[in-house]
């Protein structure tokens, strides 16, 4: 997804619109005004409406109900994600935030279910939400009388349903793939049930792929791209998550003792040679066991080569703090890591002093002896 602005919030939950769901709203209006006469004759087959063709392809009616439509369906993708969210709350898990975007929807939690069941009525929650919408709409579309209206929401009840149909497709990270990650999750571990739901979604979005080239639909091909991505992207965090697995902090920094710091009297010149020498870019400052700020090679950047002599750490760092506990979990500072696009945060105990450093270097290394150990350990198995 691309920069996505924030539009309010439900219920506690921010909701933001991604910049592609601005550029594809228009698109949809267009293919609904200018198919307008084929869907209305579709709604008279299938569900005998009656409805007038003519009136609906009239003037500028069809362009207002392609918009209504528009804005009413990604307000059905809300619910529908609003649904998820609602029973993860129940199950005591935090939502992030609801985007919508060029595809739909995504709710971000901020963890992810740990027991099958939980992931189970969380990625169902989505589409009964759809099923119930649809089931509304088409109760209004037999109660109303006005045709633009009952054109709405009689194309509103088709697509909740035909929503509800697609994300129960066992692909993951579609609903349906979820529900299957949670029944293999019933006698695999997580991670094993991962990488099998993770194949199966993968398998659906050639299948998508080929499928769209064949009838040249851009939108299937779309689809098919993100499935695949999504189900990539899902697969190597759910590994890293396997191999991080009661790995702490602690057992991964590098100690305060061996952590080159500078102190705030430090002169810039002296910095700069140190950074020759020592071959870094960026120092924690600690003053009285402390960590006070950070000074890196863009901050000595912004000060003029003259007056770097008389200028001090101090005039300079950021005061800015990034840091985590001894005991937090590896994954979460990688993952604190990528989401503020830092290269390193402090590590304090109790009383803030300085007991160590951690950076991306640090976590990808253990992440990959952490790799060959658990590899190893499963090698007799394979042989045998």
């Amino acid at each position: 997804m691309f920069k996505a602005y924030r539009v309010g919030s439900v219920a506690g939950i921010p909701i933001r619109i991604d910049v592609t769901l601005l550029l594809i709203l228009p698109v949809l209006v267009y293919l609904i005004g200018s198919g307008m006469g084929e869907a209305a004759a579709a709604l008279n087959s299938g569900l005998g409406a009656g409805l007038d063709v003519g009136a609906l392809t009239a003037g500028s009616i069809p362009w207002l109900i392609g918009a209504a439509s528009a804005v009413g369906l990604f307000g059905c993708v809300l619910l529908h994600e609003l649904g998820h969210a609602a029973v993860a709350r129940r199950y005591g898990y935090g939502i992030e935030s609801i985007t919508l975007w060029l595809l739909g929807g995504i709710a971000r939690p901020k963890e992810q279910p740990n027991r099958w069941h939980h992931e189970f009525w969380i990625a169902i929650g989505g589409p009964v939400v759809s099923v119930a919408l649809g089931i509304v709409f088409l109760l209004a579309f037999v109660a109303l009388s006005a045709d633009p209206v009952r054109f709405v929401v009689g194309y509103l009840a088709a697509l909740n349903l035909v929503l509800a149909g697609f994300n129960m497709l066992p692909a993951f990270p579609l609903d349906g793939g979820r529900v299957l990650r949670a029944l293999l999750g019933r006698t695999r571990t997580h991670a094993e049930a991962t990488r099998l739901s993770v194949r199966v979604g993968k398998s659906f979005a050639i299948l998508f792929g080929l499928f769209g080239l064949f009838v040249f639909n851009p939108f299937l091909i779309a689809v098919a791209f993100f499935v695949y991505m999504a189900a990539t992207a899902e697969g190597r965090q759910t590994m890293l998550q396997a191999a991080f697995e009661g790995v702490v902090v602690g057992d991964v920094m590098t100690p305060a003792a061996d952590v080159r710091t500078l102190s705030p009297e430090t002169t810039l010149d002296t910095v700069l040679e140190r950074m020759f020498s020592e071959r870094h870019t960026g120092y924690p400052v600690v003053d009285g066991g402390r960590p006070v700020g950070v000074v890196t090679l863009d901050d000595i950047r912004n000060v003029a080569p003259e007056n770097r002599p008389s200028t001090t750490v101090a005039d300079v760092m950021s005061t800015d703090l990034r840091t985590v506990g001894v005991g937090t979990e590896a994954m979460e500072a990688m993952q604190r890591l990528a989401h503020e696009d830092i290269g390193r945060v402090l590590v304090t105990d109790g009383t803030d002093s300085l007991v160590g450093l951690v950076t991306r270097s640090d976590l990808v290394t253990a992440m990959n002896i952490l790799r060959e150990r658990r590899d190893a350990d499963l090698e007799p198995s394979r042989l045998g």
